[in-house]
């Protein structure tokens, strides 16, 4: 199973979450993420952010990123959303 958990953060406080599952095994652990973070945004009725060279080194680093106001296009009401992969397939 691949889970990431997805954070809305405004004023230091978590305004929304949600959870994304994907059980596939015939999906690469790249298109599980772009997957996850399309359907977020989905449900969060938000526009897919940019990846950044700063967000890619992160999410390298710890698996966990932050989208904020530079990684967007249109306005956000938010601090940063917050993208976390908090379980991974163990092959």
């Amino acid at each position: 199973m691949f889970r990431v958990w997805g954070k809305i953060w405004k004023s230091n406080h978590m305004i929304k979450d949600i959870t994304i599952e994907n059980p596939s095994a015939d999906q690469s652990r790249t298109s599980k993420v772009y997957a996850a973070l399309n359907d977020m945004c989905l449900e969060f009725d938000l526009q897919v952010p940019i990846w950044l060279d700063s967000n890619k080194k992160e999410f390298i680093a710890h698996d966990k990123t932050r989208f904020h106001q530079d990684n967007f296009i249109e306005s956000i009401d938010f601090d940063y959303l917050e993208f976390h992969v908090i379980e991974e397939d163990m092959f």
